[in-house]
């Protein structure tokens, strides 16, 4: 974790605002590329106030992020992970110099589409994680079979899921339903391995599509297309911290 003091050289600035080396950092500062509050500054050991001096490099604004929150919706075909040795990762969708600092909060299945955050923040990761908190998680599915309110009755009591675990309680709400197929919305409030697919097993249907609408108070973004992502506003972040109850 990266903390910016309010006094700071202005190679270092350059470093942890663009995740550039400090060669790098230099080399632009010399060749008269970067300007504090317009002025032309050559000596990389210039300080700066990094909350109220402007810096720009090659006349674009250089604006130091302590953290980072992207928005990914995410395709089927991609894993969940900073790295995988078989399969596309969901970094791999991600065009940013600061990327291999990221990390997906939680995982979505290689089959699963939807809403996935992405942030180096290890804080709010782990509130948005954690058991205690009961953080809300909305799915969109296609099930198999016809869904009853029996179905609904079941999840609300909880649900034998195997290998000796039992879901919590959870919300099932019925959207259409067909003889072969049936959709329906599933709200929980933990993440154990393939809960959803399990749980829906549990009462004897298959999950046919699967994609995540929201969690918590971050609702994917429909004008987002599959593989595509989008930084979080500051309204999206605020009410997520609150949500969850993370420093401001």
């Amino acid at each position: 974790m990266v903390i910016m003091a309010k006094k700071t050289r202005l190679d270092k600035f350059l470093c942890d605002s663009l995740n550039i080396t400090r060669k790098e950092a230099k080399e632009a500062i010399k060749k008269g590329k970067v300007t504090i509050n317009g002025e032309i500054v050559k000596k990389p050991e210039s300080k700066l106030d990094a909350e109220d001096d402007q810096v720009e490099l090659e006349h674009q604004p250089v604006i130091f992020e302590q953290f980072h929150y992207l928005m990914l919706h995410k395709p089927q075909g991609v894993v969940s992970a900073t790295k995988d040795d078989h399969d596309k990762t969901v970094l791999d969708l991600i065009h940013e110099n600061f990327k291999d600092k990221l990390f997906p909060v939680g995982r979505l299945d290689k089959d699963t589409e939807g809403l996935l955050i992405l942030t180096d923040d290890g804080m709010l990761a782990h509130e948005l994680l954690s058991p205690k908190k009961h953080v809300d998680k909305v799915y969109f599915a296609k099930v198999s079979g016809s869904f009853t309110d029996e179905e609904v009755k079941k999840f609300q009591e909880g649900l034998d899921i195997g290998n000796g675990e039992r879901s919590k309680e959870a919300d099932l709400e019925i959207l259409t339903v067909g003889e072969d197929q049936s959709e329906v919305l599933i709200t929980i409030t933990e993440g154990k391995f393939h809960q959803v697919k399990r749980m829906v097993k549990a009462v004897g249907s298959e999950v046919l599509y699967l994609k995540r609408l929201s969690m918590g108070s971050l609702k994917l973004d429909e004008k987002l297309e599959l593989g595509m992502y989008r930084r979080l506003s500051e309204t999206e972040l605020q009410e997520l911290k609150e949500h969850t109850n993370v420093r401001k």
